[in-house]
């Protein structure tokens, strides 16, 4: 006898506005149907996202961070993840030559130029991860935490990333994007007022309909760049994350050269690795420290010559505050200040801040209280 699956009408609307998007070609005429329709969708989302969390819990997957930086591999079952990460780091994830085998989250540490990355081997997921199909939800919630995604994609399957992609955009994730430079302020009346500093490729109705849609009546927008209605809707809700991505395609050793060839002319952009055969994995550790966009701090003792062989690795944008709390968690409240030599000061040793911003290969001396 059938079970009878449980219906979800949040999740049957959302797919019947989807198929009305997937059929309606954007351009000036639709754009503001369109507009409107992507927001019906988010707030479906939001819904449907806040009625699961209101249930009972799944088994989560969440690691702790740690490292100078978290990578995850995402991708279909038996696309070799596991292998993948085996050849980065010295992790021992227990593989077999069938689909579905990494059961849990598998974390290990690759060590490279001074960094110590760690990398998330998470189970496959499946088209509707983001909706929960194949525990999707638990295994796209480690994403949350990463500071870069690999999209892991079989060479003979290419059709698999647009579905991966889809289901991390679904889970609030942008992958090589940045946050817009939008500013929404509420106010008490007076309707929503469009400000830009910049030509418009949407009209000003479409982003008025966008933000009534989320119940924002009165409130003054200013755009500094050109933004499509997926952005607009991304500033209102909030909560994205903005990271950086690799598309890397594996097992080329079983495909011909003609046939990556072909998949190379039309993802320029992606590795191409093999796991197996240990083909440019070297090239990917590369790209993976690239990508994290990592400098180098070397240290110094006060009256003493800077540590010039071993680094403190951080990330680009990092503060002398940062430094300080990776060193220690009673630096910053005790710091007196700081003396810097290299690119970000202005003469050598010049006297610094917590709130400074350093760059790679400076050399960094703390004085504390």
């Amino acid at each position: 006898m059938e079970v009878e699956k449980k219906k979800n009408p949040i999740l049957d609307q959302i797919k019947d506005f989807e198929a009305e998007l997937a059929k309606t070609q954007y351009n000036k005429r639709t754009q503001h149907h369109i507009g409107l329709v992507k927001a019906k969708i988010a707030k479906l989302k939001e819904k449907q996202v806040s009625r699961s969390s209101g249930g009972k819990k799944g088994e989560g997957y969440s690691v702790r961070k740690s490292g100078d930086g978290t990578v995850i591999l995402i991708g279909f079952p038996s696309v070799g993840k596991s292998t993948i990460l085996n050849k980065l780091t010295n992790a021992a994830s227990k593989t077999a030559a069938y689909a579905f085998t990494t059961l849990t989250c598998i974390p290990g540490t690759m060590l490279y130029k001074h960094a110590k990355i760690q990398i998330l081997d998470v189970p496959g997921i499946l088209e509707g991860a983001s909706i929960g199909t194949g525990r999707g939800k638990e295994v796209l919630a480690c994403a949350q935490s990463a500071d870069l995604v690999i999209f892991l994609v079989e060479v003979f399957h290419p059709e698999q990333l647009p579905i991966l992609e889809k289901e991390v955009f679904n889970t609030d994730l942008r992958i090589n994007q940045r946050k817009p430079d939008v500013t929404i302020t509420k106010t008490s009346r007076g309707g929503i007022n469009v400000l830009s500093t910049v030509q418009l490729s949407m009209d000003q109705e479409t982003i008025k309909g966008i933000l009534k849609e989320f119940k924002l009546n009165n409130a003054d927008i200013l755009l500094r760049e050109d933004i499509s209605p997926d952005q607009v809707i991304d500033v209102i809700e909030g909560n994205k994350k903005y990271v950086p991505g690799i598309i890397v395609f594996n097992k080329i050793d079983m495909a011909s050269k003609e046939y990556t060839e072909k998949v190379k002319l039309k993802y320029p952009d992606a590795l191409f690795v093999s796991a197996e055969k240990n083909l440019n994995i070297d090239i990917l550790k590369e790209r993976i420290f690239q990508e994290l966009k990592f400098i180098r701090i070397f240290l110094k003792e006060v009256g003493k010559k800077p540590d010039l062989e071993v680094p403190l690795v951080m990330m680009s944008g990092t503060t002398i505050e940062d430094v300080c709390n990776k060193l220690h968690r009673d630096f910053a409240g005790k710091f007196k200040f700081s003396r810097v030599w290299g690119k970000s000061a202005k003469f050598p040793g010049q006297k610094l801040m917590l709130k400074h911003i350093l760059k790679d290969n400076d050399v960094l001396e703390i004085h504390l209280r």
